[in-house]
């Protein structure tokens, strides 16, 4: 009986072009093997702990098998890959033998790789989905920023009176490109029903800044939308982002985000006039990251007659719910 003759290890795995959901792998193996491989095997597992290159099954092909072609292959669809999450790959070659069983190399070394953030045209199907979500539009003259009485002082004392931007934190959407990337501060401008003034409560804190919308949202302030989410709850929440013209934020912000049209869109809108008009959306709570400082002085400080500790309420590092049919699309949470 003829000796079967080895197949090499592959080797030098290498990942490229890697978005939210896809990748390419390519790889080195003998020059002989290249025209006797019939299929590949890709196993791929979300980095754990110190044992993540410890496959449960490294002799039997557990993950994506695929029939041999030219290289670096493209691998999407075949996994739920999630964005901004860290992966272990590790290649497998074989020939199948004509009783169906296979002959089978070595598994490569484990190569780690990590998925990007949502692309533009992954932000622009969870904006189609947030337009179906927003309602009709109100009216509104302020934004607001509820904190504690700590955080003010600490504004006025160790920041020149300024509320100085900070990165945005990992709540909503994983893939969203301005989690942790894009510095701003957090205001709101959603008002109630019967009043058409912000609400009375708030998670956030008992004292409450108010800054005129027109200061803000104005000719000379790009708007772009960042993020569609909902924290299960029936509440849904959508994250726009008020970058001036030409500043820093509003470059990060045009190469990563879909861009909005000040005075026509679902969510946020400026009509120039004499007495130019701001308009909000109803049926979402609207959070506005502005990504410059904003000073104290050019807002008034007043304490709130609701409650301020309604917790359950608040967004900080909130997880999005990857079960809703309402914010989620296809490409991941």
């Amino acid at each position: 009986m003829a000796e079967v003759e080895l197949l090499s290890t592959p080797h030098n795995i290498q990942i490229s072009d890697v978005s939210c959901d896809s990748f390419r792998i390519t790889w080195e193996m003998a020059h002989e093997d290249t025209s006797r491989v019939t299929h590949y095997f890709i196993d791929l597992s979300r980095k754990e702990g110190s044992d993540h290159n410890l496959f449960k099954h490294r002799d039997v092909p557990t993950k994506l098998v695929a029939k041999a072609g030219s290289l670096p292959m493209a691998v999407r669809g075949h996994w739920f890959l999630s964005p901004r999450t860290d992966y272990c790959v590790a290649v497998q070659t074989a020939i199948r033998q004509p009783d169906g069983d296979y002959q089978v190399s070595e598994w490569s070394q484990v190569v780690e790789f990590c998925t990007g953030d949502y692309a533009m045209v992954h932000l622009q199907q969870l904006l189609d989905k947030a337009q179906t979500a927003a309602g009709r539009m109100l009216r509104f003259s302020v934004f607001y920023r509820n904190q504690s009485p700590e955080y003010f002082q600490y504004v006025r004392s160790e920041c020149g009176g300024a509320m100085l931007p900070s990165f945005k934190d990992n709540s909503g959407s994983h893939g969203s490109p301005i989690n942790g990337k894009l510095r701003g501060v957090f205001l709101c401008c959603n008002t109630e029903f019967d009043t058409g003034l912000p609400p009375k409560d708030s998670p956030y804190g008992p004292l409450r800044f108010q800054i005129s919308a027109e200061r803000l949202l104005n000719p000379s302030t790009n708007l772009y939308f960042a993020d569609f989410y909902c924290m299960y709850t029936a509440y849904h929440y959508v994250v726009l982002v008020l970058a001036p013209a030409g500043s820093e934020g509003d470059s990060f912000c045009k190469s990563h985000l879909p861009q909005l049209d000040l005075t026509s869109n679902p969510f946020l809108t400026y009509t120039p006039g004499d007495a130019p008009v701001f308009c909000h959306a109803s049926d979402i709570i609207l959070e506005v990251l502005y990504t410059e400082p904003l000073l104290l002085e050019h807002g008034i400080l007043a304490q709130i007659s609701g409650r301020h500790q309604l917790m359950s309420l608040s967004t900080a590092n909130a997880k999005k719910d990857p079960s809703c049919k309402v914010c989620n699309i296809s490409v991941g949470r």
